[in-house]
C-alpha cells in the first residue's frame, strides 16, 4: 500500500510537467520584441549518455530563428527583448546529468546564417545574470547530479532586460517530445503560431475600437 502512495504521489508531481504547454495569448510586449537571446535552462545539466544535447538543442534553436527571421540573435541578456531558453528531454523522468567546468563552455562562432546573415556567439559557459539560483559556477569543476523533472523537451520563453530572468515565471512554454529536433524545431514552430495568434487579436480588438 505504501509503495501505490508513493507512485501515486510521484505521478502527481511528474504529470503536470509533462503536459505544461501554455496557450494563453501572448502580451503587448512579446509581439514588439526584436531581439533574443537563446540560453539553456538554467538548473538544466547535460545528459551523461549525450553531455552536449543541450548545447547543440540551443544551436539548433538559433539557426531555426535566423531562418525564421523575424528576431535578430544577440549574446547578451541586456540587449535582449525576449530569452529562450532550451531543455533537452531524455524521455526519462529521472536522469544522471552532468554541468559546470568546460562541459558548459561555449566557444566564439562566427557562423553564416540565411540570407548572409552572420550567428555570433561569445560567452563562456553560461550568461552569469540570468537565475540567482541553478548555474553552478563556471570556476567549479563538473559536478554530477540526478535532475527529477520533464521527460520531454521543453522550449520557454521569459522576458529579457530584467533582472534575472529566468526566475519569472515564462510568458510561453512548450513541452513535447522532441520539440527541439532539427530541422523544423517544432518547439519554435509553435511560438511562432502563438505570435500570429496574438497578432490576429490583437488586430481584431484594435479594429472593435476604431470600426
Amino acid at each position: 500500500m505504501y509503495r501505490i502512495l508513493v507512485l501515486l504521489g510521484l505521478t502527481s508531481l511528474l504529470c503536470p510537467l509533462s503536459f505544461a504547454k501554455e496557450k494563453s495569448v501572448l502580451p503587448a510586449d512579446v509581439l514588439r520584441a526584436e531581439t533574443v537571446l537563446v540560453v539553456i535552462e538554467s538548473d538544466a545539466g547535460e545528459p551523461l549518455t549525450d553531455p552536449s544535447a543541450n548545447s547543440n538543442s540551443r544551436e539548433d534553436v538559433e539557426r531555426a530563428i535566423t531562418k525564421w527571421g523575424r528576431f535578430k540573435l544577440v549574446i547578451d541578456s541586456q540587449t535582449a527583448d525576449l530569452i529562450i531558453s532550451v531543455r533537452r528531454g531524455t524521455g526519462r523522468a529521472v536522469t544522471p546529468t552532468v554541468s559546470g567546468g568546460p562541459i558548459d563552455n561555449r566557444p566564439v562562432i562566427l557562423q553564416p546564417g540565411e540570407g548572409g546573415d552572420i550567428r555570433v556567439g561569445g560567452h563562456k559557459g553560461r550568461p552569469p545574470d540570468l537565475s540567482q539560483t541553478g548555474s553552478p559556477s563556471q570556476d567549479q569543476g563538473p559536478q554530477v547530479k540526478t535532475e527529477v523533472g520533464p521527460s520531454n523537451d521543453m522550449l520557454s520563453v521569459y522576458r529579457g532586460r530584467v533582472e534575472n530572468p529566468l526566475d519569472s515565471p515564462p510568458v510561453w512554454r512548450f513541452v513535447a517530445k522532441d520539440a527541439l529536433r532539427p530541422p523544423q524545431v517544432r518547439g519554435l514552430d509553435e511560438f511562432r503560431k502563438a505570435l500570429i495568434e496574438a497578432e490576429k487579436a490583437a488586430n481584431q480588438k484594435q479594429q472593435k475600437k476604431n470600426p
